[in-house]
């Protein structure tokens, strides 16, 4: 049961590591890409939450199974396949949970004043500076909303991670395909418990991100 719990947060951590800063940047760089590429941009990142998660975990074996382009690269230099591993689970989940990061994401970083940015570099500020003590101070909410919201649907991942990764008990078998067997198999209190524990992590990923909001609004009050 712990081996379980332990390898579902281990995939959605590393999930979750993969997507920040992907949508770091796309959050930072979407208002000086031209209005037809944003679009576009749009539309593609949107397309995991349109998708039964089965298409998406269909596509990722397809790419990255040992006939396929990335897998049979990825076989040549590292010797082994990605599919039906752990790591194979964390890109389904990764890819499934990248709308519910980024967009909140890209909503913060929208809604910046740019007039503060451009204050900044006129005091001196480099562009480095000008990203780390305002837009990632400004954008914090949405950012830690972005990763709670990834990592939260990363832990509840099935459909996409159960195509490309399996159910194999104790290599890719996380807390929604345990509570699946469970249920396979009639084995109601072994599915009463996996229930309990997927509510108990989620609701204290939750907590976490209300705390760390509550204490960054009171903070600013301070100011």
């Amino acid at each position: 049961m712990l081996e379980v719990v332990i390898l579902t947060v281990q995939i959605a951590l590393l999930a979750t590591a993969i997507n920040f800063p992907v949508s770091l940047i796309i959050a930072n760089y979407q208002d000086k890409l031209p209005s037809k590429f944003k679009f576009i941009l749009d539309v593609f990142i949107s397309l995991p939450l349109a998708l039964p998660p089965v298409v998406t975990g269909y596509f990722l074996l397809v790419i990255f199974s040992p006939n396929g382009i990335l897998g049979n690269l990825f076989f040549e230099i590292f010797g082994f396949d990605i599919v039906f591993t752990w790591f194979a689970a964390a890109l389904a989940s990764a890819l499934v949970s990248f709308p519910l990061m980024v967009r909140p994401m890209m909503l913060s970083f929208s809604n910046i004043d740019s007039n503060l940015i451009n204050a900044a570099r006129s005091l001196g500020a480099n562009k480095f500076q000008s990203f780390y003590k305002i837009k990632l101070n400004l954008a914090l909410p949405g950012i830690l909303a972005g990763v709670i919201l990834g990592f939260t649907r990363s832990l509840g991942e099935f459909g996409a991670t159960i195509m490309v990764a399996g159910n194999i008990p104790g290599k890719t078998q996380t807390l929604p395909l345990a509570i699946y067997t469970s249920v396979q198999v009639g084995d109601d209190s072994q599915v009463y418990l996996l229930v309990g524990l997927s509510i108990g992590l989620a609701l204290m990923s939750l907590s976490v991100y209300n705390l760390i909001l509550y204490r960054y609004k009171n903070s600013n009050k301070d100011i």
